[in-house]
């Protein structure tokens, strides 16, 4: 199977589980000739027309914090307590993601906000979160905040949207490789052997 084709890696800052896989991709990019293409969108939009919201399920939100704990401790970069959630501002924390992905920033922003997010208990979007993320990457929230707000970007943001909604999409993380989506951060790993494979199971023969 060729792998020159990168894997694209669907995203929404505000997905909890997105934070397991932010904290971790770049591991499986140093350790391989794997590369990811950043692909904000918005997974909130999809959840609500399909009645999916955690908030409405009291006892999977709290074993979706217990199961976050055990991951992240897991992977090394464990935290305390419940970040604030759902956040307020989901789509700008997005969209200026989107930015990011055309200006080549859009993983270092995302692991900034995120660890602010879970680490600091401060929410994406949000002062001081976005601010201080972007700054700490080098970029100026005078010049990203507006752009991220304008109708451009908004335009972007919703044709991302409807571009994973086409290829099936209905949560985050996922990951599509060479046309196979595999969702949740438990998957990265099938989506690279895919990539890597193109099957999960023995290799195939040449």
């Amino acid at each position: 199977m060729p792998q020159s084709e990168p894997i694209d890696f669907w995203f929404s800052i505000g997905s909890m589980y997105t934070f397991l896989t932010v904290m971790r991709i770049d591991r499986v990019e140093d350790t391989s000739d794997i590369r990811f293409v950043w692909r904000p969108f918005s997974v909130r939009d999809i959840m609500i027309e399909m009645d999916n919201r955690p908030m409405s399920k009291p006892k999977k939100l709290a074993y979706m914090w217990r199961d976050l704990h055990r991951r992240a401790e897991m992977y090394g970069f464990a935290f305390e307590g419940e970040a604030p959630y759902p956040l307020k501002n989901f789509d700008l924390a997005n969209r200026v993601a989107l930015v990011g992905a055309r200006e080549g920033w859009c993983a270092d922003y995302v692991r900034a906000t995120y660890r602010r997010w879970f680490v600091e208990h401060q929410e994406c979007g949000a002062e001081p979160n976005l601010s201080d993320s972007l700054r700490e990457i080098g970029e100026d929230p005078r010049r990203v905040i507006p752009l991220a707000e304008s109708d451009e970007i908004a335009r972007a943001y919703h044709g991302a949207t409807e571009e994973a909604r086409a290829l099936g999409i209905f949560g985050a993380p996922t990951f599509v490789a060479h046309g196979e989506v595999f969702w949740g951060d438990d998957r990265l790993e099938d989506a690279v052997t895919w990539h890597q494979r193109g099957t999960l199971g023995a290799p195939r023969a040449p």
